[in-house]
């Protein structure tokens, strides 16, 4: 087993369950919107101030930070309801502590995506938007439906699907 620590002055030692979680764990601490999440006190300004938390009771801010300091590093990076943030930034706004948790949620989420646990829908529509170039591809009935309201014509290619995917 490997071990990691915070760089939050405090030394926090996790154990972790092999080498891939230790290796996103250090990204995650390295990364700028991890640091002062232990300065949370659990006031819950976030979870209120959330659109999200008021629909969905199975989402909570806090307790996404509160698996990152106890090391729950498996559980947190594949609950599902880290994908359910919207990353309005009401939380971050809100916060009296300054903890950047919309960014923190979003590295989150990235880490999930290179540990390779992103949900079905996250999978679909990466693949579309590498085929494609956007998440929603255009089409010629598309164009019709804007013709009759008098908007412009949109391309139904995206040329930078190429760069997207390094084919030029």
């Amino acid at each position: 087993m490997e071990k990691g620590t915070c760089n939050q002055g405090t030394q926090r030692k996790l154990v972790l369950s092999n080498e891939r979680i230790a290796g996103l764990l250090k990204e995650l601490l390295d990364c700028s919107e991890a640091q002062g999440i232990s300065a949370c006190f659990m006031c819950r300004t976030c979870s209120s101030s959330c659109p999200i938390a008021t629909l969905e009771k199975g989402f909570d801010p806090v307790k996404l930070i509160r698996m990152c300091l106890y090391g729950l590093w498996d559980q947190l990076l594949r609950d599902p309801t880290l994908w359910l943030c919207t990353s309005c930034y009401a939380c971050q706004e809100r916060c009296p502590q300054g903890i950047k948790i919309a960014d923190f949620i979003t590295v989150l989420k990235n880490l999930a995506v290179k540990k390779g646990e992103p949900p079905p829908g996250i999978k679909a529509q990466r693949e579309i938007i590498t085929q494609a170039g956007r998440v929603y591809p255009l089409d010629e009935f598309d164009n019709k439906k804007r013709a009759k309201m008098g908007l412009p014509e949109l391309p139904t290619t995206c040329t930078v699907v190429g760069r997207l995917i390094g084919a030029e």
